[in-house]
C-alpha cells in the first residue's frame, strides 16, 4: 500500500493501489491451465490479457521516455509514431510468447511497480508537462491517467473471463472483512 502523498498524486496512488491489487488476485486465482482460455477466438486469452497489461505498462513507460523497458524492447529504431509501432509489435509478438504463468505474473508485477515508481517519482509541475497521447497534445497525468483506466479496462475483462468459467472474484473475503468492519465501527458509536 503506498504512503498518501498530498493532492492528485496521493489520491491517484491510492486508486493504483486498489487496481493493482485486484488485479494481481485475479492474475494469481486463475489456474494455470486456464490461462490459454478464451471466450471466443477472436478474444485474448486470460495469459494474453495479462502480458498485454504488462507490456503496455512498460510502453507508456518508455514514451514518456522513462527507461524502465529495455529488456522487453532493447534498442529500438525510429522516433514518434515509428517507434511506438515498433513497440505494439513488441506486444502483440509477446502476447502469443510469453504464456507461462510464472513468466507472465513477473511481467506484469514488473510492469506495475515500475509504472508506481515512476509516477511516485514525477513531481506536480512534471505531471503538468507537455506530452502528445494518441496524436493530441495533452499532458503527462493524462498519460498516467489513461495507464490507471486501462487496467481497470481490462480487470473487468478479467472479472468476465472468471464470471464465464464459473471463478469467484478473489477478493470476496476481503470485502467481507471491511463490511463486517464497518458493521462493528458503526455498531461501536451507537453506544
Amino acid at each position: 500500500m503506498s504512503t498518501r502523498l498530498p493532492g492528485f498524486r496521493g489520491e491517484y496512488l491510492w486508486e493504483y493501489d486498489i487496481a493493482e491489487r485486484q488485479l494481481l488476485a485475479l492474475a494469481e486465482a486463475f489456474p494455470a491451465e486456464r490461462y490459454a482460455w478464451r471466450p471466443a477466438e477472436t478474444a485474448r486469452s486470460v495469459g494474453e490479457v495479462l502480458v498485454h497489461l504488462g507490456a503496455s505498462g512498460r510502453m507508456f513507460l518508455a514514451l514518456l521516455g522513462v527507461d524502465a523497458a529495455q529488456d522487453l524492447y532493447g534498442k529500438l529504431e525510429g522516433e514518434g509514431l515509428a517507434r511506438a509501432m515498433a513497440m505494439f509489435a513488441r506486444n502483440e509478438s509477446l502476447e502469443k510468447s510469453v504464456t507461462d504463468k510464472a513468466d507472465v505474473l513477473a511481467l506484469l508485477r514488473s510492469s506495475l511497480n515500475d509504472l508506481r515508481t515512476a509516477f511516485t517519482e514525477t513531481t506536480d509541475a512534471g505531471l503538468d508537462g507537455p506530452e502528445v497521447f494518441g496524436g493530441e497534445g495533452s499532458t503527462v497525468r493524462r498519460f498516467y491517467m489513461r495507464a490507471v483506466c486501462h487496467l481497470h479496462e481490462h480487470m473487468g475483462q478479467l472479472v468476465a473471463y472468471s464470471r464465464a468459467m464459473g471463478l469467484p472474484a478473489p477478493w470476496q473475503a476481503e470485502r467481507e472483512a471491511q463490511r463486517k468492519a464497518i458493521e462493528n465501527e458503526l455498531a461501536g458509536s451507537k453506544k
